[in-house]
């Protein structure tokens, strides 16, 4: 959905509902898209999920040996 800047101004919180909702919010200024109103949701689980790969990811690379335990981990952490 395409909104001229000078519309969304009286409108912004029904366009922040709309986007709420999944439609993606185009403002415009003399006809030109300028910027846009999405809703965060997405982008949080995107980079939740980013995250999660990277932390799973290293924790293939870095392996602990059975004979460390994790009071030993922690005590030379405190060192």
């Amino acid at each position: 959905m395409d909104v001229g800047i000078y519309e969304a101004k009286s409108k912004l919180s029904q366009l922040v509902e709309r986007a709420e909702a999944g439609e993606e919010v185009i403002l415009t200024r003399r006809g030109r898209p300028v910027a846009k109103i999405v809703d965060v949701a997405p982008a949080a689980r995107r980079n939740r999920a980013l995250l999660l790969h990277e932390i799973r990811a290293l924790s293939r690379r870095v392996r602990i040996p059975r004979q460390v335990s994790v009071r030993d981990l922690v005590v030379e952490g405190r060192d």
